[in-house]
């Protein structure tokens, strides 16, 4: 199983997303996409996010906002992800040109019309109802056929 983080930055009812057309053999070729990527070793989930959106993006975020987690089988027909997700408002820093695609802040409206995973536009709706999940979402050659979800009540400060 491959462990991952995506998050969403927003800013002025905008988030930041990448349009992946730089990668060689990308299996998310021309899909737009939060930002975020793999574990490393010995990494939280934190950590991998903080690193992952700095490399990607040039940017560094504080206080990453996790809004739940999806298990996404056999995603790339080999390996299961596990994937945390996380938005963040606070971020310091310059965009970069990031070799994974390019960059821009997209208006929060506008999202869902973007070539997006079709799971995607499901759970971004959970996230921006400040929903806490653990999801399963079914993806056979590139195409949702299924997905579950439990949601849990809002964390307690």
């Amino acid at each position: 199983m491959q462990l991952a983080t995506l998050c969403y930055l927003k800013q002025n009812n905008k988030t930041l997303m990448l349009h992946r057309v730089k990668k060689e053999n990308d299996m998310h070729e021309g899909k737009w996409n939060g930002l975020g990527g793999k574990f490393e070793s010995g990494e939280t989930p934190e950590e991998c996010v903080i690193r992952e959106i700095e490399e990607e993006s040039g940017l560094k975020i504080f206080n990453p906002t996790l809004h739940g987690c999806i298990s996404f089988p056999a995603f790339d027909d080999i390996k299961d992800w596990f994937v945390f997700i996380f938005s963040a408002t606070e971020f310091s820093g310059e965009l970069i040109d990031s070799n994974e695609g390019n960059l821009e802040w997209i208006e929060d409206e506008k999202i869902t019309t973007l070539n997006l995973w079709e799971g995607d536009k499901i759970f971004m709706d959970w996230i921006n109802k400040d929903k806490f999940f653990s999801a399963k979402f079914i993806y056979e050659n590139k195409k949702l056929k299924s997905h579950s979800v439990i949601f849990y009540p809002n964390k307690i400060n």
